[in-house]
């Protein structure tokens, strides 16, 4: 077995990205500290086809050295806006027929294996602060909370590894509608 070049990945350059059909899925930063995980989360983004990233609170957006060591350049393909509150941004959405679903642990949470898309809807997640989580309004106002399983000793995940998870998780359940 080869291990494969660039050059043989025939990957889509910037604006035929742009162009292509996304999945119906938008992502909201609840005031995410790290630039190195906003980097990462754009590194995702872009490669599961995310629709937009929305940066709120205190979520330091592009240009940024630190973000960019990480996107290595999927600031540039992925649509993006900041707010500053995000409970702002997650009320428009609903207004617009968006589902939010925050990932955190709660009450009542649905396992994120047995979350199942609804065929036709229009879907944001929401990640929260490393140390805070998701701001308890805007799980109020969430139609429902995620939760990622966990089975060892600590309580939570890495953001970066928290949004490969569920991210990689929706995007094979919505491709397969």
């Amino acid at each position: 077995m080869r291990k494969l070049k660039n050059s043989e990945l025939k990957r889509i350059g910037v604006s035929q990205f742009k162009q292509t059909k996304k999945i119906p899925l938008i992502v909201v930063l609840d005031n995410i500290r790290s630039l190195n995980n906003i980097g990462s989360v754009f590194r995702t983004a872009d490669a599961f086809l995310i629709e937009k990233v929305f940066l709120c609170g205190i979520t330091a957006q592009p240009p940024h050295k630190d973000i960019h060591k990480t996107a290595l350049g999927a600031t540039e393909s992925v649509d993006w806006a900041y707010a500053e509150d995000t409970l702002t941004v997650i009320t428009k959405l609903k207004t617009e027929g968006v589902k939010v679903l925050s990932v955190e642990q709660a009450e009542a949470s649905t396992s994120l294996e047995t979350f199942i898309p609804e065929s036709g809807v229009r879907y944001a997640v929401v990640f929260g602060n490393e140390v805070k989580g998701v701001d308890q309004k805007v799980v109020d106002a969430s139609d429902l909370c995620l939760e990622i399983p966990q089975f060892g000793t600590k309580h939570s995940l890495n953001i970066s590894v928290s949004f490969g998870i569920v991210i990689w998780d929706l995007f094979v359940k919505m491709k397969l509608k």
